[in-house]
């Protein structure tokens, strides 16, 4: 479904590109297009179509866009690396035994590094 959605998605921003491209400048600024004589796209209705295919494809735009972000909303991943469990360095997943959370994420691992293990020696004064 997502592929699909992408795909679709392209197509409108491709033809989006090539009708924004083709529409007549109307600032000339720079001096190009826009001249007197003929051409291409040199009738009103002409402008009135590229117009209400740039508001169409625009729109088309704005519900791929909200679509694709839905789907991607609703994937079953993670939503934080906190949540994701970690597994140990022999391939078994590390739970929080001798912890007191025992939720199996990343902060009681790193909780339980960073306790000391073994015997305790008071520091030298």
């Amino acid at each position: 479904m997502e592929t699909v959605v992408i795909v679709i998605h392209l197509m409108v921003v491709l033809a989006l590109v090539l009708v924004v491209l083709l529409q007549r400048s109307e600032g000339g600024a720079l001096g190009i297009g826009g001249g007197g004589g003929g051409g291409l796209m040199s009738s009103r209705g002409t402008a009135n179509v590229l117009t209400r295919a740039t508001a169409v494809l625009a729109v088309a735009f704005f519900a791929t866009s909200l679509t694709l972000s839905l789907i991607a909303q609703n994937e079953d991943s993670p939503s934080s690396i906190l949540d994701a469990s970690p597994a140990a360095s022999d391939g078994t997943p590390v739970t929080g035994e001798g912890t007191t959370g025992g939720s199996g994420g990343i902060l009681d691992s790193l909780k339980q590094q960073s306790e000391p293990s073994g015997p305790q020696v008071p520091a030298a004064q």
